[in-house]
């Protein structure tokens, strides 16, 4: 099989969807594969590096897109990217398609194989693809938190810790599963006053046991969440509904109500975010103000730490790359239902109900296709 990766053009992404280790894998089991050239830069690897792997590096991103069978990439087709997609093209990347209506169709009408990260699934449910990069992004969150909290700039000039006869700042913190844990242990590492709200009753409890009386552990409910945010100094929301819409946990008066320089970091802003005050924002461009609190809702966080991310990626996607090379696509879908979870279009049928029902689309079972 050809696969081929190029360059990621979404704003202020820097990550690769594929390292020379990963390129060296694919060779060594027989296929092509085929790398734009700066492809890797941004995360620290040179062209020379994929040559010695054995990768043949593709002077355009078009030349790839044409001649490759399956291609790796880290985010969903952008605009600039539609017209490359085709028939009989296999996709595996980052896609998030509730919140994405055009990047759907685009999908559906050139009747791409689309296989998103996000929705790949191990046997006891956990998301394998979609583990590492929300590792990041938790720890992350609370990070950039502490930052915008700080002057100069319009955060109240807080210091998460605080001091002997100063309270340290409150965290909230929507959702417990991966996101949430790895913000909730770098909050704690701040020594934050910390509240952890979600709805998974196992997952709570191992949050408790783990920071037994240094962290408040409630079950989320509209009234639990509303007295928790009022004047609270950062909100990290890490709610996960997969590959769907994330639910609007905080409403604007919850928001306000923090009070002018607080800060909002939303990490489920890739599936339209948690809040009601929340839209899309970059790496270059990442905060704005809504209600007096500061809003940091950059969709690939990750991407700001692309040398870590892209090895990370690389090492939990390419196991099933190689799947999906030596088998086929079709065929490795029908062998690992884990991986056909991950089937979100195929042939122009839309394989991933939750992505329907966010849009109001025709749904077509996954067995029904393959």
């Amino acid at each position: 099989m050809i696969i081929g990766t190029v360059r990621e053009v979404k704003v202020g992404e820097y990550r690769a969807g594929l390292t020379p280790h990963g390129a060296h894998a694919l060779r060594a089991a027989g296929h092509r594969v085929l790398v734009e050239r700066g492809a890797g830069e941004a995360s620290g690897f040179d062209d020379a590096a994929y040559e010695q792997a054995g990768a043949e590096l593709v002077g355009s991103a078009g030349g790839v897109w044409r001649e490759a069978d399956l291609v790796v990439k880290v985010k969903e087709p952008q605009p600039e990217e539609f017209e490359r997609l085709r028939p009989g093209l296999t996709l595996f990347s980052f896609l998030h398609l509730a919140a994405s209506p055009a990047v759907t169709e685009a999908l559906l009408s050139h009747q791409v194989t689309a296989i998103a990260y996000e929705t790949v699934a191990s046997p006891d449910g956990t998301l394998p693809l979609l583990l590492p990069m929300s590792q990041i992004a938790g720890r992350m969150a609370t990070e950039i938190g502490a930052q915008f909290l700080r002057k100069p700039g319009p955060g109240r000039g807080k210091l998460l810790s605080g001091l002997p006869g100063v309270p340290p700042a409150r965290v909230v913190i929507l959702g417990s599963g991966t996101v949430s844990t790895n913000a909730c242990a770098a909050a704690v590492g701040l020594e934050a006053h910390v509240t952890v709200l979600g709805v998974n009753l196992e997952q709570l409890r191992r949050l408790e046991m783990a920071w037994r009386g240094r962290v408040a552990v409630l079950v989320s409910n509209h009234l639990a969440i509303a007295e928790s945010l009022r004047g609270a100094d950062l909100l990290v929301g890490g709610v996960l509904v997969p590959g769907g819409v994330a639910p609007k946990l905080a409403t604007r008066e919850m928001v306000r109500s923090m009070g002018p320089g607080a800060v909002v970091v939303d990490v489920c802003i890739d599936q339209g975010g948690c809040t009601e005050t929340s839209r899309p924002t970059t790496h270059d461009d990442p905060i704005y103000i809504e209600e007096g609190v500061i809003h940091y809702c950059v969709p690939n966080m990750p991407g700001a730490v692309p040398c870590t991310a892209t090895g990370a990626l690389t090492a939990a996607t390419l196991p099933y790359l190689l799947r999906l090379a030596d088998l086929g696509p079709e065929a490795a879908l029908r062998a690992d239902p884990g991986l056909a979870q991950g089937l979100n279009t195929h042939q122009g049928h839309l394989t991933y109900e939750p992505v329907a029902q966010a849009q109001g689309r025709p749904y077509t079972p996954v067995q029904d296709v393959l």
